[in-house]
């Protein structure tokens, strides 16, 4: 029976999509991954070497969230930077650091004025070190592991950060992390990319929603990119299918009153398709740049892959204050998508503002995609655009 309490905070937990259970990696990962899972849920957490990390190349710390809680976070060094610096990070002592601004890799993202640093914001369940998420940073350092810095946290209420998760609790949250960023770290924006997966899309499409709309004045990061994102809540349920077979809301859609009922039940609806329309279309009047990539693989059995389609659309559509018909942008697609082979396919639409890119993948599943090079090179290509307008 669905509870009224229902969120989709709790949605995507119970049916796990990319949480312990890992799903898309196949049930031959689960007793694995059900480890990983406990050790990070402990004390493990602050051994990033257990995950396969250097000494000190990851530094945990905490981050005060602006109502209060403190948020489990990670700085991760790239490897070609470690490698310079060994002997002073060796030379530190390792493990969790009340003041991070003491140690060397901080001061080596803060000091160095080319340092490009990626926010990343997770998906639902788990903590940190969780699943694919350990191969998805080296992934976003890979493009330029000189320069190239992760930060990543857990929400209010995951894996060490305490409190309750709420939607507008988990936006809070992201945005103290960004703040730390941008005051703490001195990172301009034009050196910053925002990651998000999964759950982590809409958070990052909140983010963006809230620093060019709702701050003076606006501010324009280097980029964004997206991997697996959905529409909304609402719509994500009406298509999510638990371990990619058995429907969970879909059965109900033939019935539209009882489909709305429970649609009613559902309290944070991630809206994202409204905020990744808003944030295009204040972008394209004020003339603020942005790179936008969005990434979906075909086999994503948690989300299907037209979430990600739909999503391109309706930022296309903005960018015109006439619009772009749904006919229109398939015809477009039609004529200028590359067509990648096995690798899947690109599109890009640009304006005098910025891009917007969309790439479906054959393959990649829900979470194995961020591992993936087609992270490091949207990475790459964000970062490139911005340094040409310096």
């Amino acid at each position: 029976m669905m509870s009224t309490s229902l969120t989709p905070l709790r949605v995507e937990c119970s049916i796990s999509k990319d949480g312990p259970r890992e799903t898309e990696t196949g049930r031959t990962q689960a007793a694995v991954l059900a480890r990983q899972s406990h050790r990070s849920l402990s004390t493990y957490l602050n051994v990033p070497e257990s995950f396969g990390f250097l000494r000190n190349q990851v530094t945990p710390f905490l981050i005060d969230s602006s109502d209060g809680p403190s948020l489990y976070a990670w700085h991760i060094l790239p490897i070609e930077l470690y490698r310079q610096h060994e002997g002073q990070l060796l030379a530190e002592s390792s493990g969790f650091v009340s003041d991070i601004t003491s140690r060397t890799a901080f001061q080596l993202l803060r000091d160095d004025s080319e340092a490009r640093l990626v926010i990343h914001f997770h998906g639902a369940a788990g903590t940190v070190g969780s699943g694919y998420r350990v191969p998805n940073y080296r992934a976003l350092s890979a493009g330029d592991p000189r320069k190239t810095h992760v930060l990543t946290f857990n929400y209010r209420g995951f894996g060490r950060s305490a409190g309750v998760p709420s939607e507008p609790a988990l936006i809070l949250d992201a945005i103290s992390v960004v703040n730390w960023a941008l005051e703490v770290a001195a990172i301009p924006p034009s050196r910053i990319v925002l990651f998000g997966q999964s759950l982590g899309t809409a958070v990052t499409l909140a983010v963006l929603e809230h620093y060019n709309t709702l701050r003076f004045p606006p501010v324009a990061f280097a980029g964004s990119v997206l991997v697996a994102p959905f529409t909304d809540v609402p719509n994500l349920v009406a298509t999510y299918r638990l371990a990619g077979i058995i429907p969970i809301l879909s059965p109900f859609a033939s019935f539209p009153v009882l489909f709305d009922f429970l649609r009613i039940l559902i309290h944070d609806e991630w809206l994202s398709k409204a905020r990744i329309t808003n944030y295009i279309r204040v972008n394209e009047v004020i003339g603020l740049r942005y790179f936008l990539t969005l990434i979906h693989a075909e086999d994503d059995y948690d989300i299907p892959s037209r979430h990600t389609e739909e999503l391109y659309w309706h930022a296309v559509d903005a960018t015109r204050s006439t619009g772009v018909s749904r006919l229109q942008s398939e015809r477009i697609k039609q004529a200028s998508r590359t067509d990648l082979g096995a690798a899947g396919s690109a599109m890009e639409w640009s304006t005098n503002n910025g891009v917007i890119r969309e790439e479906i993948l054959k393959t990649g599943l829900h979470d194995v995609i961020m591992g993936n090079a087609v992270v490091t090179l949207a990475v790459m290509r964000i970062f490139a655009a911005a340094d040409s307008l310096v």
